[in-house]
């Protein structure tokens, strides 16, 4: 029997039994006591130590294939938790002074690598096996929150009862801060208390929040489960609020459910392979239907609509993973093997060689937030703007040794290219568009204009009129003979966000939602989509959907969760008062209409027909999106500035091919600008 030890406080009450999956074995169980820590499997190059010690107790593991024990006398040490290291403040009335001593933080995670121009080695994929590193270790960690980190405490500052980090705030060092103490609104208050009503537990700790917590909703179908990308505003949302434990939690989890064994019709896709959700389930222990254990039961796309692979769930966890460490400063966690190990297992999947000759990712229809068939097969916006966040985010957490130099240098590879591609390709305004519609087709030379063979005749008749003189936006997709001209909404923040568009072109962008405001957020922002597909071509593309009809759902309904998304760009190009804008509209109506999944009709007047009330995302949204305004220093956490140094670098290696060269050089001054 294959056993494993498990490092527990034994003065701890025993607690739900753990379910564990392995190839060829439905279920493996282990019943836990409930401690502040469990550790298992550590690899061998793995050294952990501590001033702390206790004295532990081990229980047998069945059916794991784990190759190391954990010695019982190992020591190791306790997690921070989300409100450790309060800083020093002083109180006088309602205004509250704080002063900030803040730590040097360590370069590492704010370094610009140079790119290296060798571009076809692929060797990465070793890494994953040097050091049996492969063998991904089962950790399960309760986070001790009545404890405090001494060494941390003056890196940590609280603004009104968030406990933030303090060496990442930008422009928080040392100096005073004023802050103002504001009462809650009602429609916060109540925001809150539904967002607490909705968290999921497991075993005791909170690790998510359901999609939905309508308690007149008899069918919740699969809105009673934790999404991964529906909980990234509730995530920021706790840790914006200085509760990071649930954050923590959901990250450890859902890393452990990518190990999972994923099958549909005898076949099963890449190891690092996110889940879209988990349920937690309650099962009768070994046949008696007496006891009862929880169990994770995730969900790989085999009983989702279309039975389509979420391939934004993995980049939604790296792009979390990032927030939680830049916020709480607990970066522990992005530096633990398990986790290094499912950043590049995530990874592997994004940068394997494929028959593409673009840098961008070719993905399903289905497969992110618009998960019905709407037309997004190929290269949509939205994938490429969250891989390219993605990147980025790997890019500062993934520890460099020689293991990892060659990932590393492929992300970097990757990463100047695909913007060049993107602002290059995608971007459209009255110029661009102007330019496309005097192209040439059927040009046969490497340096032809029209390199994908546009026909001028797909340029819609709306569009001519829409697009502001001053503004513009990245398009929705781009592929052989074809060019998706809707204003995809999600993509373009996230090229705002991520610095994937340059910084003119992120100002076209809020410049056209500015002035197409009745178009993009009406009354409700914003639109996931614009225009809808209406008449024959909604009939082709959408395949008759019954629930993608027309200014509804996916196709032009309009989505309150982005509103949080749209503060951040907002906050990142100095334009917050459209952001608050938005948000005052949508306070009006959201509260009283029991915050709705979506809004139907063109300008987002009625609540959506087959919108779930209560909805999360929503709600957590609104909330982040009063933070961030009420707090703007956080917000530089959360995005991304130009890298000129990775831009400045062509990556193409076209020059050593004896071909002319390469089109980036030509387009340096559109790239950089």
């Amino acid at each position: 029997m294959n056993t494993i030890h498990c490092l527990a406080n034994s003065t701890m009450k025993s607690s739900p039994r753990l379910l564990l999956f392995r190839r060829n074995s439905l279920f493996s169980v282990c019943s836990l006591p409930k401690s502040h820590h469990f550790l298992a499997s550590t690899p061998s190059n793995f050294r952990i130590s501590s001033d702390h010690t206790c004295k532990f107790s081990s229980c047998p593991l069945r059916n794991l294939g784990f190759r190391r024990l954990i010695d019982h006398a190992q020591k190791f040490p306790r997690v921070p938790g989300p409100g450790f290291g309060q800083s020093r403040v002083f109180s006088s009335g309602s205004i509250r002074r704080l002063y900030v001593i803040s730590c040097v933080s360590s370069d590492v995670r704010s370094f610009s690598t140079s790119v290296e121009t060798r571009v076809n080695d692929k060797n990465f994929e070793r890494i994953y096996v040097q050091g049996g590193i492969n063998v991904k270790p089962l950790v399960l960690e309760r986070i001790d929150t009545d404890e405090t980190v001494a060494n941390n405490e003056e890196s940590r500052i609280e603004v009104d009862g968030k406990s933030i980090n303090g060496e990442n705030a930008k422009g928080v060092n040392e100096g005073e801060v004023l802050i103002t103490k504001r009462e809650e609104s009602e429609a916060e208050k109540e925001a809150w208390k539904l967002l607490r009503d909705s968290v999921v537990t497991y075993c005791g700790s909170p690790v998510g929040t359901m999609a939905a917590n309508d308690p007149g909703d008899k069918t919740p179908l699969n809105y009673d489960q934790v999404f991964i990308r529906d909980f990234v505003p509730s995530a920021l949302a706790f840790l914006l609020k200085g509760e990071g434990e649930i954050v923590r939690n959901f990250l450890l989890h859902t890393l452990q459910l990518q190990s999972w064994e994923k099958t549909v019709d005898c076949y099963s896709p890449g190891q690092g392979l996110m889940p879209a959700s988990f349920k937690v389930r309650t099962v009768p222990l070994d046949g008696n239907n007496e006891a009862h254990e929880e169990v994770l039961d995730p969900d790989f796309g085999e009983s989702a609509i279309g039975r389509v692979a979420p391939v934004d769930s993995g980049l939604w966890w790296i792009i979390l993973l990032r927030a939680y460490g830049k916020i709480t400063g607990d970066y522990t966690l992005q530096e633990r093997v398990d986790v290094q190990t499912g950043i590049k297992l995530i990874l592997n999947l994004c940068l394997t060689d494929g028959f593409d000759m673009f840098p961008s990712l070719l993905v399903t229809d289905g497969s992110c937030m618009i998960d019905r068939r709407m037309g997004i097969h190929g290269h949509p916006l939205e994938i490429q703007a969250l891989f390219y966040s993605a990147l980025r985010c790997s890019r500062e957490m993934i520890i460099q040794n020689d293991a990892s130099m060659n990932l590393v240098r492929a992300i970097n590879n990757r990463l100047s290219a695909l913007s060049f591609h993107i602002r290059e390709y995608y971007w459209v305004d009255m110029y661009k568009i102007n330019e496309i519609y005097r192209y040439k087709t059927e040009e046969y030379s490497t340096d032809a204009t029209n390199k994908f063979n546009i026909y001028p005749d797909q340029i819609p008749s709306w569009l001519m009129d829409w697009v502001p003189e001053e503004g513009g936006y990245l398009i929705g997709n781009l592929q052989p003979a074809h060019m998706d001209f809707r204003f995809f909404t999600l993509g373009n923040l996230w090229s705002i966000i991520s610095s994937l568009g340059t910084p003119k072109q992120n100002q076209g962008i809020l410049n056209t939602i500015e002035a197409k405001w009745d178009d993009l957020v009406g009354h409700m922002p914003l639109k996931i989509c614009y225009p809808a597909l209406e008449y024959e071509e909604w009939r082709i593309i959408t395949g008759s959907d019954p629930k993608n009809t027309p200014w509804s759902y996916h196709n032009g309904g309009s989505w309150p969760t982005l509103l949080w998304q749209f503060t951040l760009a907002c906050i990142k190009m100095g334009r917050p008062e459209l952001a608050r804008k938005a948000v005052a509209d949508a306070e009006k109506r959201l509260p009283v209409d029991r915050w709705p999944e979506y809004y139907d009709t063109r300008n987002g007047r009625f609540i959506g027909k087959q919108s779930r009330l209560f909805q999360t995302w929503t709600i957590a949204g609104y909330l982040t999106s009063k933070m961030l305004l009420e707090y703007p220093k956080l917000a530089t956490l959360l995005f991304w500035e130009e890298d000129y140094e990775l831009l400045e670098i062509c990556v193409c290696g076209l020059t050593n091919s004896g071909r002319k060269k390469c089109s980036r050089l030509a387009a340096r001054s559109q790239i950089l600008v």
